[in-house]
């Protein structure tokens, strides 16, 4: 079978499941798996695909942004144990930035109740947890965007520069090698990139399907924050450790 050929079912393969695993490509085309992970890398070379461990899935619009309630129920495991990681490293008398999305909420049930410390957030779902274990609490107001219930725009965006913080912790929905962190609304990535500016110390939490990814809107370069992450193939983490410092979780 010719390349161009074993590529176009690759990629039909990908729209018909979203991700597919390498074994099944080797199956589908009747080829070697060194030849299937090499089709792979020139597919994702052409951002066609990303590979994940074990096989590959199609890249996500870049405009496309799950609910928070879809965010929620998708790794939620992962998640918990980046959370755990990031709360962590949170410590007395410290004020903090907790963005808006589903790690950063879960963060909230790892934080000390016996330390003195302060939350700023944009993220309206995260504020119930925090009142329930005490924790001082300020939210940033501007227009609730009610798929994320993130509190965005240009009141948001005169809100937080009220503010100074030890420590930040954002979302995103994509990391990529050379374009960054992104995520699909301007208004949010502006208040995700004015966080980082305000932090002495920057985190970006993220599962490894948002590596490769590219959503619209910039929010910085991947030198700007650290990762915690999850465990995935170490081909995949490795080009990104040039630019960033990672750590990675154990699950």
């Amino acid at each position: 079978m010719l390349t161009s050929e074993r590529h176009q079912l690759i990629l039909e393969q990908l729209k018909v499941k979203y991700t597919v695993k390498i074994q099944e490509l080797v199956d589908l085309t009747n080829s070697s798996e060194s030849t299937i992970r090499r089709d792979l890398s020139q597919l994702e070379d052409e951002k066609y695909l990303k590979r994940i461990h074990g096989g590959a899935s199609l890249l996500q619009g870049k405009l496309s942004e799950p609910t928070i309630s879809e965010k929620s129920a998708k790794n939620h495991h992962e998640k918990a144990m980046i959370a755990k990681e990031a709360a962590s490293l949170v410590e007395e008398g410290e004020c903090i930035y907790l963005d808006a999305g589903s790690t950063t909420l879960l963060m909230v049930e790892f934080l000390p109740v016996n330390k003195e410390l302060v939350v700023v957030t944009n993220g309206l779902t995260i504020i119930d947890p925090l009142m329930k274990k005490g924790i001082k609490t300020y939210l940033i107001g501007g227009y609730l965007k009610p798929i994320t219930g993130a509190m965005i725009g240009r009141g948001a965006l005169a809100a937080i520069e009220q503010y100074r913080f030890d420590k930040c912790f954002l979302g995103v929905n994509g990391i990529h090698i050379e374009l960054g962190y992104t995520t699909p609304d301007p208004e949010e990535a502006a208040l995700k990139m004015a966080a980082l500016q305000l932090s002495r110390e920057k985190y970006v939490l993220a599962d490894h399907t948002k590596f490769g990814e590219i959503s619209f809107s910039k929010i910085a370069d991947l030198s700007e924050a650290k990762i915690i992450t999850d465990e995935t193939e170490d081909n995949v983490l490795h080009p990104y450790t040039q630019n960033t410092a990672i750590k990675v979780v154990n699950i």
